[in-house]
């Protein structure tokens, strides 16, 4: 945290009331429910955000302080009940369960909900790291707990309606992944712990607005379908804790997921894999693992450590810990038969190093662009025909770009949030931040919201910054 500190047009603004007025006029009624803003993951909202290369620099700066440490993104809801008035609300879930809803307008908490068991959580290695996702009626969030549970929130007053628990094993298989719904249900993931300490199995699971546990998707001993006891698969790992989780095709609710380090055979075990999922999770449609997929398995170099991307209806990017973005054809993966190998295309990672975010696509006049950020870079490539060709990269580093009324905005977890021009890279400038880890902007309503930390820090406080237009 770096209060007080001014990096280029970035500044610290300690009095609430400064910041109030002008926000308010800014506000364009937008929402920004989930992580990657849309079921799809694009990252790249459609409307405007009030927030230009032209105006950026008059942006104005508050650091929230939290009851915990929010190593993940927030999301937003604009003119919303809470307490009886209305307001625009950022929500951010901290590591050890926390979440808490912060008036965007002045900075102020509006309520706090700490879930059972928290205690003994709290200082230990046991986390969650998973972005909430607001349900479409606007007046409830989901959100996950380090005790394996999702809890649905009431946007009034963070009441919790119910919860229900998505794994057996909660010290060792962990919900990192974002939360997302589509098709009327909650979707979340589990992978584990660092260490890939045994037994644990990445699984998707599919629940209803009211709580009950639709289905259940093992990734290992996947004609198993209900929660397990982690031990009673002879498989272990498989983690699906790529930021963006599970992701939804628009053209058919569909499920994208990847999986990490595991053993796959192709029928039951499938570690180190692309896999496509009907839409409530009961039926494999497609799938996709490298040629080397064994030696990623004893190389802990998992290929879902990031989640897929869908760059259109018939193609997805596939990042990973070996360095490596493939490019995969959706008509080659179809089907139950297992698929290995076959990529269209395999391209670095912008410093060739492991990918732990998530890309951002971009579809702007009849161009399709897919942004990535790794520890020593920022790169753009620009896709067609199944082909992705460079269009500029940087050597900074950088979380889950996203990109917000043309500006491509990237956060580096040593400190400060980027802003370049997305389609030629210019740097516009950058905002002071403290480090992080997994954390990641959204921009909505001439506002910009940031968590800093580091869940690996085991922290029980931490800093939300929020710029705003003068």
């Amino acid at each position: 945290m770096t209060p007080g500190r001014v990096t280029g047009f970035a500044c610290v603004v300690l009095a609430v009331a400064m910041c109030a007025g002008s926000s308010r006029a800014a506000s364009s009624g937008n929402d920004w429910t989930r992580f990657g803003w849309n079921a799809v993951r694009s990252s790249a909202p459609t409307f405007s955000t009030g927030i230009t290369a032209a105006n950026v620099t008059s942006l104005q700066q508050q650091q929230v302080q939290l009851d915990g440490t929010a190593d993940s993104s927030p999301i937003y809801l604009h003119a919303v009940q809470v307490g009886g008035a209305t307001h625009d609300v950022f929500f951010v879930t901290t590591t050890y369960g926390k979440t808490i809803a912060i008036d965007a307008t002045s900075g102020n908490v509006l309520w706090q909900f700490t879930p059972p068991g928290y205690a003994s959580w709290a200082g230990s290695a046991q986390i969650t790291t998973a972005t909430p996702v607001a349900d479409p009626s606007r007046q409830w969030i989901y959100v996950a707990s380090p005790g394996g549970r999702i809890y649905k929130l009431a946007v009034a007053n963070g009441h919790s309606a119910w919860s229900v628990s998505i794994t057996t094993l909660p010290s060792r298989e962990k919900i990192a992944s974002s939360l997302n719904f589509a098709n009327g249900h909650v979707i979340a993931t589990t992978g584990g712990y660092i260490g890939d300490a045994p037994p644990y199995q990445g699984h998707v699971v599919i629940i209803s607005p009211g709580g009950a546990l639709l289905h259940v998707w093992n990734s290992l001993c996947s004609d198993r379908h209900a929660l397990i006891g982690p031990a009673s698969c002879p498989a272990s790992d498989s983690a699906i804790w790529g930021r963006a989780g599970a992701v939804v095709d628009p053209a058919n609710g569909q499920l994208l997921i990847a999986t990490g380090n595991a053993p796959w055979n192709g029928t039951t075990n499938w570690g180190d894999a692309v896999l496509r999922l009907s839409s409530d999770a009961s039926t494999l449609l497609g799938n996709y693992t490298p040629t080397n997929t064994e030696q990623l398995n004893s190389s802990d170099l998992d290929l879902g450590s990031t989640s897929p991307v869908l760059l259109s209806e018939g193609y997805i990017a596939q990042g990973g810990k070996d360095g490596k973005i493939r490019v995969l054809s959706v008509k080659r993966m179809r089907g139950t038969a297992p698929h290995r190998g076959g990529e269209l295309q395999i391209v670095s990672t912008p410093s060739g190093t492991d990918l732990f975010t998530a890309p951002a696509v971009w579809h702007h006049s009849n161009v399709t662009w897919l942004f990535a950020a790794d520890n020593g870079g920022t790169e753009a490539w620009r896709f067609r025909n199944g082909r992705l060709s460079k269009a500029w990269r940087n050597s900074t580093g950088g979380t889950s770009p996203i990109v917000a009324g043309g500006l491509l905005w990237v956060y580096n977890p040593d400190g400060g949030l980027n802003v370049y021009v997305a389609a030629s890279g210019k740097l516009v400038g950058t905002l002071a931040s403290g480090s992080g880890h997994w954390n990641s902007p959204i921009v909505v309503d001439g506002r910009v919201a940031l968590p800093e930390g580091n869940a690996n820090d085991h922290s029980t406080s931490g800093v939300l910054d929020i710029w705003r237009l003068r």
